[in-house]
This record gives structure tokens, C-alpha cells and sequence, in this order.
């Protein structure tokens, strides 16, 4: 597999969307891995600042090239310039109710910006790409756990680009068997980097539960709002599986190394979750948070919102089993790194 033109087992990473959430703390892992790294982001919904605080961290300093995956004489510049050992596509947007009001812009944004990636890969032999999945994929699940066997019937448009963009992969993968390509279904990631310095800030009103309990708690917010009280869990509010994003994030590098090691089917796309294994409930997750920061979280019930599920966790067994992953973090210390970003930036990075 190495001798692929255009692969590299010691090139740099490209990541995609990588001045986002997830991907600044993708960022941090993998150079902390000793990966070089350059980030692809159109600031669309992040900002420059985020990596310049990425670079504070004192673990390397991330590239960054300001530009869209759409732009295909871009992409074939940044190909140009290295032997990139890998790319990890983060790139897109991902507010459910959004997708349901704006399906089109959904669509061109993940599906047609991930075909433009992969064209770009297929035409310089890069040969490891790490999608950004969800496991919003699964909908509704007919049973708990939720393994990577579970039906796939996505109910909102985010999720079925996302699943669109996994198909398509697997047929390119089938069509360019030199091609290692793993789709990462993550539940939910929060938290932060425990340093403080970077961390989740959502443009606007959160869409996420954890950014909203945060900005209440530091007095951004007045109250959570809670979306029904009537499913059918123990207490009646929803049950996620929640891990921290820095678990997230070395879930990425242990994907990535398995790759880069010979790992990966031939003529396949892997798709691999990343969950805790266990779920909690809002109202477990307001008091954990209550607990971890001694500041009151005042919340209000309101109805149920569509396209909610009652309940879903990860069976994260796969991952373990594949390239020896697994969540380690508490919800205590999701909960501490969390309010230790909002606290000391409680209006992000501006």
C-alpha cells in the first residue's frame, strides 16, 4: 500500500473542517501523536481563532489553508504539496431540525462536498480517508445496544447524507481497491480539551444539549430547555450515549494508525461506532453537570421535538475489537472539562 503515489506512512494528515469542534480536538490528539497535520476549513461555522488555540497547546503547529472541499483546483493544490499519509473528513454541517428546513443545502454541502474530497483523493492516490459519520444513521433502533449490523433508516436529511456519503464510499472503495476507508458513527461527543483552551462553540442558539447546559450555567442562557418528559425511560427524558470528545478524538488516531498499519478490507468501506456503551438520561446529565460545577441548571419541559428517538447507546465492541479503542473518560470528567472551557470563555473564543 505504500507504494501508492501520492500515500505517505509519514506525511502530514489533512484534516477537513478541522477548526470545528470535534476537529480541533482531532487536531490535538494527533499531534500529540507526533502526526504533522493541515487543516482544510471554509470558517463557515468556526473560526481561525480555534486554531490558533490549537497551536497554543504547545504540541505542534497546524497548517491551515482557508478554503472549501468543493473547490477542486484547491484540493489538487494541497495534494500537490505533500505525501499526505491520511485525510479525515469532517467537513459539513450537522443541525438536524436545519436539515429537515434546508435539505438542499444539506446535501450539496456533505454529499457534494465529500465526492469532491474523494475525486480529489482518487485522482493523487491518496489511499486513507477517516469519514466523520453518525450514528443518526441507525434512526430509531429496533433493539439496545445498537450494533454496526443495526438497520439503517436515518429519519431526517442530516442523517441521510450522511449514510449517502457511506454508500458512496463503499462503492469507490469496491471500484479503487488500493483504497483504506473507515466511516467513524459517533453518538455524542462532548466536553473539552482538559487544558481549557478550546472547546465547543456553537454559532447561535446550541442545537446540543451540552453547550446549552454549559452557556445556563454560566448565565448566557436562562434555563435548559428539556424536550419531553414522557418517553418511555425511567425518568422520561431521553437517553444518549455521551463520551468525551478528546475519547472521540483518539478514537480517530487509533482508526487512522490501523490504517496506516496495512489494516482495512480491501473493496470496503469499515463503518465502526464510537460510543460509551452506556446511556444517560438529560435530567442525569443536568445534575452531573450541577454536581461537577456547584452552579443550579434551571430547566423547563416543553413537548417532544420531531425526528427524536427515546433512547439509543453505542455496542462500541467493534471498535475495541479492531484497533483496540475504547471510551475511557467519566461523565464527571466530561462534565469538569466542559465547564472549565465555558467558564473561562463564556462567550467562546470571541
Amino acid at each position: 500500500m505504500n507504494s501508492v503515489k501520492g500515500s505517505s506512512r509519514d506525511g502530514p494528515v489533512l484534516v477537513t473542517g478541522g477548526a470545528g469542534y470535534i476537529g480541533t480536538h482531532i487536531g490535538a490528539a494527533l499531534m500529540k501523536a507526533g502526526h504533522r497535520i493541515v487543516i482544510l476549513d471554509n470558517f463557515s461555522n468556526s473560526t481561525p481563532l480555534a486554531v490558533d488555540r490549537l497551536n497554543s497547546l504547545g504540541l505542534g503547529c497546524a497548517e491551515l489553508v482557508e478554503g472549501d472541499v468543493h473547490d477542486e483546483a484547491l484540493l489538487d493544490r494541497v495534494f500537490s504539496a505533500d505525501r499526505f499519509s491520511g485525510v479525515i473528513h469532517l467537513a459539513g454541517v450537522k443541525a438536524v431540525g436545519e436539515s429537515v428546513a434546508e435539505p438542499i443545502r444539506y446535501y450539496d454541502i456533505n454529499v457534494g462536498g465529500a465526492l469532491s474530497l474523494v475525486a480529489a483523493m482518487v485522482r493523487h492516490q491518496i489511499s486513507r480517508l477517516i469519514f466523520s459519520s453518525t450514528a443518526t444513521v441507525y434512526g430509531d433502533p429496533a433493539k439496545l445496544p445498537v450494533a454496526e449490523d443495526a438497520s439503517l433508516q436515518p429519519e431526517h436529511p442530516y442523517g441521510r447524507s450522511k449514510l449517502m456519503i457511506e454508500q458512496m464510499l463503499q462503492d469507490v472503495a469496491a471500484a479503487q481497491p488500493w483504497m483504506r476507508i473507515m466511516s467513524l458513527r459517533y453518538f455524542n461527543p462532548v466536553g473539552a480539551h482538559p487544558s481549557g483552551r478550546i472547546g465547543e462553540d456553537p454559532k447561535g442558539i446550541p442545537n446540543n444539549l451540552f453547550p446549552y447546559i454549559a452557556q445556563t450555567a454560566v448565565g448566557v442562557r436562562d434555563e435548559v430547555r428539556v424536550f419531553g418528559d414522557d418517553w418511555p425511560t425511567p425518568d422520561g427524558t431521553g437517553i444518549r450515549d455521551y463520551l468525551h470528545v478528546m475519547d472521540v478524538a483518539e478514537g480517530h488516531v487509533a482508526a487512522l494508525t490501523h490504517l496506516i498499519d496495512g489494516g482495512g478490507k480491501s473493496g470496503r468501506n469499515l463503518a465502526v461506532n464510537l460510543g460509551s456503551g452506556h446511556g444517560t438520561s438529560v435530567l442525569e446529565v443536568i445534575r452531573a453537570f450541577r454536581e461537577a460545577t456547584g452552579r443550579e441548571i434551571p430547566y423547563r419541559i416543553l413537548g417532544r421535538r420531531p425526528g427524536d428517538v427515546a433512547a439509543y447507546w453505542a455496542d462500541p465492541t467493534y471498535a475495541e475489537r479492531l484497533f483496540g479503542w475504547t471510551a475511557k473518560l467519566s461523565m464527571a470528567e466530561i462534565c469538569r472539562d466542559h465547564w472549565n472551557w465555558q467558564s473561562a470563555n463564556p462567550d467562546g473564543y470571541k
